[in-house]
């Protein structure tokens, strides 16, 4: 880990602060979804690890199911356009599904994600985001569950990535720009 922390301008939330954001965000959405078919939706492969945390915080019956899409592949920068790498394999028709995503950024990748979806026949589609960055926002998307806003910079760690690296940090940091404006 020495290697990837000389990388790190600073940490954002440690290991615990997290923890306590994921126990908030599970609780909430454990009320809300009570009674309800809940599908648990990961988007591969950022949300991987909030997910793992997050369904563990759900103290309700619920399915689970991943989808990979493509749309930053190794810049910093949304193309705008999904391309599905992986689909869901459960049929969508009645259940609540709910969108785990890691990050909220433009939101055009969630916003063509949710177009997608939603002719698929779901009860309802909701969005449940680790982070969320509204000032760059570019497609009308907003969360209905978002654990904290974070400032405009590159952040990494808790699955969160830059060119498939630092996923595996135990919290979220901010990655100094000379490490990804030197590419």
């Amino acid at each position: 880990m020495s290697d990837m922390m000389q990388d790190i301008e600073s940490v954002l939330f440690s290991a615990q602060e997290l923890d306590a954001i994921v126990a908030r965000l599970g609780a909430q959405i454990s009320r809300d979804y009570e009674g309800k078919n809940l599908l648990l939706v990961s988007i591969l492969k950022g949300s991987i690890v909030f997910m793992s945390e997050l369904m563990r915080r759900v103290t309700l019956p619920c399915e689970i199911d991943f989808m990979a899409v493509s749309s930053y592949g190794s810049s910093t920068e949304s193309k705008g356009k999904v391309k599905i790498l992986k689909d869901l394999d459960i049929n969508l028709e009645g259940f609540d599904l709910l969108i785990v995503e890691d990050i909220l950024d433009s939101g055009v990748t969630l916003f063509n994600l949710m177009e997608i979806l939603s002719v698929r026949n779901p009860k309802s589609i909701r969005i449940c985001t680790l982070f969320d960055k509204p000032e760059r926002r570019k497609a009308d998307v907003k969360a209905d569950y978002s654990g904290a806003q974070v400032p405009d910079a590159f952040i990494v760690g808790y699955g969160l990535d830059y060119a498939e690296k630092y996923r595996n940090l135990p919290f979220v940091g901010i990655l100094k720009p000379e490490v990804y404006e030197q590419k």
